[in-house]
């Protein structure tokens, strides 16, 4: 609000800012920069928020993955008549 962008824009972007992820990226996004356009600092936060979730998505497709390994390994499977 500081450098002139609207509360209800400084309020959106800040509410989206709740892990140390999404925070850092948006801060090291902005630190090379005075002064961007409310258009690119909300097209970058979709950018951020979009590489979030496929990181999120990967992760619990890997701890699935793992853990159908297990019974896998763990011979639970074994016994059931084909």
């Amino acid at each position: 609000m500081e450098d002139g962008y609207s509360i209800e824009f400084a309020t959106l972007i800040t509410d989206n800012l709740n892990t140390d992820f999404t925070a850092g990226r948006m801060l090291g996004y902005l630190a090379h920069y005075d002064h961007l356009p409310e258009v690119e600092i909300a097209d970058e936060m979709l950018a951020i928020l979009s590489d979030r979730k496929q990181i999120m998505d990967k992760k619990a497709a890997e701890s699935y993955n793992a853990a159908w390994n297990n019974y896998m390994q763990a011979g639970i499977f074994d016994d059931i008549d084909e």
